[in-house]
């Protein structure tokens, strides 16, 4: 695919979307935090009257909700501009929509104020005061959405790098046992070589050029089998596989190289420790939104698997619990239970279409 098509895509800064509710809502929250900490803050001749607060709140939420659906309005200009460009705009532009607020304010107020509705203090004093209110509150939140986009990044960067290391995981170990196999057929069955080399490059064109951070099910399951047509040339009737994936939709969101790893290791870990070998079961299910893949592998004798073997089975049961967790949060889990000299797999993810690449 067009390596232009990605460095065409949307460029983002550190702000987030101003035109998501959730953010709209995050923002009506904070402001009236704000409005609470102002009034008590306030004289107590003030500071205890609900009227005043209710005064403080529609003026702090339409400052808030003005500036938000500014943002919201410019924000392709404002990714247009880098983060640092970002962050000064956003913040002369939020001092600008609170000055001509406080204007306002304090217009009205000299028109029509009595009671509740008077500011006792000069031009200057209220407007200052506004001012480095929404300076300091500016800054801060700046700063938090600046640290919250970094933590992001870094996650990203994390979970790229995870895949990476699956990739080259694949390599060597899986690319010798796959070669001796094609070594060996080319002789006996030149044919069958020609479909396993077809296999293996298309196995790895899957595998090594896959830059997406998520894959749908349906290629998951291909790259999967590719890679289990190559084992079986190596162990014969040793490795049989039984799926049973209806259930799941094919363009159900994983992250990429989840399923193979699991396979590998049922191989490794099960079939390939078993001198009659065995079966590995893939089932499916879907429960409303949420969706459940079990993979089941028998196991050797106790005693007769090598410790090596096992401490890679965690450490790549581990890897991929933790992408499914930085994927899909708290809804994305990996299990694992031994039962009757069987080993399961269980993950358990939301339903979430893969967008097209």
């Amino acid at each position: 695919m067009p390596q232009l098509d990605k460095s065409d895509a949307k460029i983002e800064t550190f702000l987030p979307d101003f035109c998501h509710i959730r953010i709209v809502f995050a923002v009506v929250i904070i402001a009236e935090l704000l409005a609470f900490v102002l009034t008590l803050a306030t004289p107590s001749a003030r500071g205890g009257d609900w009227g005043y607060l209710s005064l403080v709140s529609i003026y702090i939420q339409w400052i808030a909700l003005s500036s938000t659906a500014t943002l919201c309005w410019l924000r392709a200009r404002l990714n247009r501009l880098g983060n640092n460009g970002a962050a000064l705009a956003a913040f002369a532009l939020l001092l600008a929509i609170t000055a001509l607020f406080s204007e306002l304010a304090y217009q009205v107020s000299q028109r029509f104020g009595h009671g509740a509705l008077s500011i006792n203090m000069s031009h200057l004093e209220f407007f200052s005061r506004n001012f480095a209110i929404c300076a300091i509150a500016s800054l801060l939140t700046l700063r938090y959405f600046y640290l919250q986009h970094q933590l992001k990044l870094n996650i990203e960067a994390e979970n790229q790098y995870r895949l990476q290391a699956l990739q080259a995981r694949i390599r060597p170990h899986f690319l010798f046992n796959a070669l001796n196999t094609i070594a060996s057929l080319i002789r006996r069955q030149p044919q069958r070589a020609e479909e396993a080399v077809e296999d293996l490059a298309d196995l790895f064109r899957h595998t090594l050029n896959s830059a997406e951070a998520r894959l749908p099910f349906s290629t998951e399951v291909e790259i999967a089998r590719r890679y289990l047509d190559m084992e079986q040339l190596r162990l014969g009737e040793r490795l049989q596989v039984d799926w049973d994936i209806e259930a799941i939709p094919g363009d159900a969101a994983l992250p990429a190289l989840t399923l193979q790893p699991l396979l590998e290791n049922a191989v490794c870990h099960g079939i390939e420790s078993i001198g009659r070998g065995g079966e590995i079961r893939v089932r499916g299910m879907r429960h409303g939104g949420r969706l459940e893949l079990s993979i089941t592998n028998p196991l050797p004798a106790p005693g007769q698997e090598v410790q090596r073997r096992r401490q890679g089975l965690h450490i790549a049961l581990d890897n991929t619990r933790q992408r499914l967790l930085a994927h899909f949060a708290e809804d994305g889990k990996l299990s694992s239970a031994q039962h009757d000299q069987q080993y399961e797999v269980k993950l358990r993810f939301p339903y979430q279409p893969c967008e097209p690449a």
